[in-house]
């Protein structure tokens, strides 16, 4: 499982997405997460701006991202 760090109180997944070069663009993003491939502390999400905060985990393209806050 990856830590990825973030410096503010919550990111949307579709940032999340891009931040950790998951994707290459905001509407390939939206593609996937519409299309059900990404899944966030084990349900499938469709919204792309489900805000991640400290603790979730994301799920995509075989990889476990955790989302942990700096603050």
């Amino acid at each position: 499982m990856r830590e990825i760090k973030i410096d503010t109180e919550y990111i949307t997944l579709g940032k999340f997405l891009k931040y950790v070069n998951a994707v290459d663009s905001g509407a390939v993003a939206k593609l996937v997460i519409l299309d059900g491939q990404v899944i966030v502390n084990d349900e499938v999400e469709v919204r792309r701006g489900k805000k991640l905060r400290d603790g979730d985990v994301v799920s995509f393209d075989g990889i476990k991202y955790i989302v942990k806050n700096e603050n």
